[in-house]
């Protein structure tokens, strides 16, 4: 006896975006500013907007080495090499650390937090309400949250930070 194949339907909700209200502070003038980061498991980086960069006045850094950026299909992407960075400080409900982004035309997408940021944090995201919480800050991070309370972080030494970050992020996340 053959046995029939049914078919099975169910309701998917459509794939949520999760975006975080995050704040960016300037090196040089300690001005802020307010942002929508896309958290976006599939890119391999940091990233802002050129337009946006450029609009609200970053301090842009040219990189030694251009970087490459290829689309998922492995092909070279039309907009050309990654030629700068920013560092700024970066801020989420009492957690704040300085970042570095590479810049690149993201469209309408000002900030992109990609693997290597969420590997770090491992937040806790619920899907259903598009909230992220951050409960494992680092020990490079500024400040943190506990029972309530700001506290500070202890200053990290000069090398400090990379060897806390080589051991909590992957290795295939190092640039």
């Amino acid at each position: 006896m053959t046995e029939r194949v049914r078919d099975i339907q169910c309701t998917l909700q459509p794939l949520r975006e999760v975006w975080l209200k995050v704040g960016l502070e300037k090196l040089e003038s300690y001005e802020g500013v307010a942002v929508k980061a896309l958290l976006d498991s599939s890119a391999t980086g940091l990233f802002m907007d050129t337009t946006f960069t450029k609009e609200k006045r970053f301090k842009m850094e040219k990189l030694k080495k251009p970087l490459l950026v290829r689309n998922v299909d492995g092909t070279a992407n039309v907009g050309g090499a990654i030629t700068h960075q920013v560092e700024c400080n970066m801020f989420f409900k009492g957690h704040v650390e300085r970042v570095r982004m590479d810049l690149y035309n993201l469209g309408k997408t000002e900030l992109i937090l990609g693997m290597p940021w969420l590997a770090a944090h491992n937040p806790e995201i619920d899907w259903k309400k598009g909230e992220v919480k951050i409960t494992h800050c680092l020990p490079i991070c500024g400040k943190r949250k506990q029972e309530g309370k700001e506290k500070k972080v202890r200053k990290t030494k000069k090398n400090e930070n990379k060897k806390v970050l080589r051991e909590l992020v992957p290795r295939r996340f190092w640039k």
